[in-house]
């Protein structure tokens, strides 16, 4: 009993020790009266509780939330930091154990299956490991050197540097395919091979990983650069450094996109030589030809089916023997240009659906005709395409002659700068000026020769403070639109200043992507175009830019009657208001037969208007996210859409190729496709 007394003294004591400290912290740290406090035997006994409770709550409440306030914002920061060293011993690590792959590769499988297998069959299913290996030691140790001494300030030119270099894994990831099935092969054929790789894998790794498992490693961690990157990028907060990890950023998403084309170029070699091997009486390489568009049958006017293949430059018309092609003729698509031919879609019968080849200097042409108009359609979009990339929009653009070009050395483009991409074919080349580029930028360089030659201007900062580009649709150079004033300060230091207002237009006459400051001209005369209210009355009807067949394609699941205005985008070089409101209205009221034999119908229904007879979407994909393009990318066939740099990407499906399927600006079309590399972070 004396000692449960002893206790309980002992722990009133401390009880009340700790509240008269706390009481006299209040007093003493917070300035506090003693008689807007609680006494100490108050609080112990849960006497008077009131008075305990309601001492000074507003000061209370202050304090809290300021100490909330810090304590948040610390942890906030301190999580950042945090996790942006993670991401750092991330890179580096994962570096450090990648490396530790391709030399247990080296050493343990390829070294000692020497004395096995042939050099070929070594030089095969390795292809360029020791150059790899070789590569990624010096990587890691810049790497590791950037990390731990230097605060992963240099990262960014590290990775940038190495851009190049890697450019080894366009090599390996294209065959290592082709490398994996020969080391099967042998191990099939070969049972001292097999047995010595089961010895090769104890000694390397206790048996856990096969030289098989290990091959497909280096094509793995090549693609997953521009992933970890993304992540730094994400959570580092200074701008300056965030701006050039989004650079090194950009280098590996380019290195990725070009190890992918690779792959894909080698797929369709293979392709180009099945077709090869298929044909008989072919003198001609169809590699010539360019990349294959498809193969299907059709029906020439002759009422003959035939059997065509499409490159980019040719088409090649066969008559089918068995399992094998005969060649009857090749068509050389850089003299034809598509025509249309809507009335046989009215048939409802099959073979009835078709289109011309138009000779450009008035020579005999072909017809075309297919089964369903589903497949007209296809194969319209298959033979516009192949022209567009023979003779593409701007190709003559500021005096340049571009043409498809294969480059032997691997090149990057003179207008963004982003590798041209897989290995023929893989962009364009003005044989005047040496230039390469991509399809998309070929209206985006400067004029032919050294741009700026004999055009006198002045000096303006190309800066995002200061302008931005506009993407115009007619063609000349490049336009600004100054967002920031600018008064000569600060100083060129290659010509005199170019006084600017918010609201100026300046025409860039030579511009160095390097350099802050570029050449260029306040244009005075800027174009208004004034639109009446009848004008704008008539704006549902006016689809703007749109070629034919997209015409052809955005009336033909509507009502009987539905019209729209257009104008050819391709062919016109300005706008030419030249629309004949009289002769719309006149026709709305009278039938369209009087010019047009077999059309007995007139203008009711304008495309835009609401219930105009456009057939509902069976099924709306569901949305996985949002994206934004980077960087412009051109496609190369009907499966894939272009980007322009600000697209906004809705993601429908995401694929693990390099392909995501989705819409872009409202484009969209079965199994389209759009490479995931140009976009941003979805948002």
């Amino acid at each position: 009993f004396n000692v449960l007394i002893f206790f309980f003294l002992l722990y009133q004591f401390l009880c009340l020790k700790n509240i008269r400290t706390f009481l006299s912290a209040c007093c003493e740290a917070f300035g506090m009266k003693k008689s807007e406090l609680f006494d100490a035997f108050d609080l112990f006994d849960v006497r008077d509780f009131g008075k305990v409770i309601k001492s000074k709550i507003f000061f209370q409440e202050f304090l809290i939330s300021n100490f909330l306030k810090e304590t948040n914002s610390k942890l906030l920061k301190q999580a950042e930091v945090d996790i942006r060293s993670c991401c750092l011993l991330e890179i580096k690590q994962t570096e450090a154990k990648y490396t530790e792959t391709l030399e247990t590769i080296e050493k343990y499988f390829m070294i000692p299956l020497i004395k096995f297998i042939s050099a070929t069959e070594i030089d095969k299913i390795f292809i360029n490991i020791p150059d790899l290996v070789k590569v990624h030691k010096n990587l890691l140790a810049e790497i590791q050197d950037s990390v731990q001494n230097k605060n992963a300030e240099n990262l960014h030119q590290i990775f940038i540097i190495y851009k190049d270099r890697l450019l080894l894994y366009g090599k390996y990831c294209s065959h290592v395919e082709s490398a994996i099935s020969l080391l099967d092969f042998i191990c099939k054929e070969k049972e001292g091979v097999r047995l010595k790789l089961e010895e090769c894998s104890k000694r390397a790794n206790n048996g856990k990983f096969t030289l098989r498992d290990l091959l497909v490693v280096p094509m793995q961690r090549v693609l997953k650069y521009p992933l970890l990157l993304q992540e730094l990028v994400k959570y580092t907060s200074d701008s300056t450094e965030k701006s050039n990890l989004r650079l090194a950023l950009d280098a590996m998403r380019d290195l990725a996109q070009y190890v992918n084309e690779v792959k894909r170029d080698v797929e369709t070699l293979r392709e180009i030589d099945q077709y090869q091997r298929s044909i008989e009486n072919l003198n001609q390489c169809l590699l010539s030809y360019g990349r294959p568009k498809g193969d299907g049958e059709v029906r020439l006017v002759s009422n003959v089916d035939k059997h065509i293949f499409l490159f980019d430059v040719a088409v090649i018309v066969c008559k089918r023997r068995g399992d094998n092609y005969e060649m009857k003729e090749v068509i050389d698509l850089n003299h034809f240009k598509i025509t249309d031919n809507p009335t046989t879609d009215k048939d409802c019968r099959k073979w009835c659906y078709g289109f011309y080849l138009t000779h450009q200097q008035g020579q005999s042409g072909f017809e075309f005709l297919f089964k369903t108009k589903e497949l007209k359609k296809k194969w319209l979009d298959q033979f516009e395409m192949a022209i567009s990339n023979i003779r593409p929009e701007n190709a003559i653009f500021n005096s340049h002659h571009f043409r498809m070009h294969t480059f032997e050395r691997v090149t990057s483009c003179s207008s963004c700068h982003m590798l041209l991409r897989g290995i023929f074919n893989q962009g364009y080349l003005c044989p005047k000026c040496g230039n390469g580029a991509h399809k998309g930028c070929l209206g985006k360089l400067g004029a032919c020769g050294r741009a700026g030659n004999g055009q006198p201007g002045t000096c303006f900062r190309n800066s995002a403070n200061t302008a931005f580009m506009l993407h115009f649709i007619f063609t000349g150079l490049p336009k600004m639109l100054v967002i920031r004033d600018y008064f000569g300060v600060p100083s060129p230091s290659g010509g005199p200043p170019l006084n600017a207002q918010i609201g100026d237009v300046i025409e860039v006459i030579y511009a160095d992507p390097h350099s802050s400051w570029w050449e260029g001209k306040i244009l005075t005369t800027i174009v208004v175009l004034v639109l009446t209210t009848c004008m704008l009355a008539c704006a549902i009807r006016f689809a703007g830019p749109m070629e034919r067949h997209h015409a052809e394609s955005e009336l033909m699941e509507r009502e009987n009657s539905t019209y729209l205005v257009r104008y050819r985008s391709r062919e016109s070089r300005e706008y030419a208001i030249s629309i004949k409101y009289g002769l719309v209205e006149y026709y709305k009221q009278h039938s369209l037969k009087e010019g047009f034999r077999t059309l007995d119908t007139s203008l009711q229904v304008p495309y835009k208007e609401l219930g105009s007879g456009l057939a509902p979407a069976v099924l709306t994909p569901r949305v996985l996210g949002i994206a934004l393009a980077r960087y412009d990318f051109s496609s190369r066939d009907t499966r894939e859409l272009s980007l322009q740099v600000g697209d906004l990407v809705k993601i429908y499906i995401k694929c693990t190729n390099g392909w995501w399927k989705g819409e872009v600006n409202g484009q969209v079309r079965k199994n389209t496709l759009i490479h995931h590399y140009s976009l941003e972070a979805q948002v």
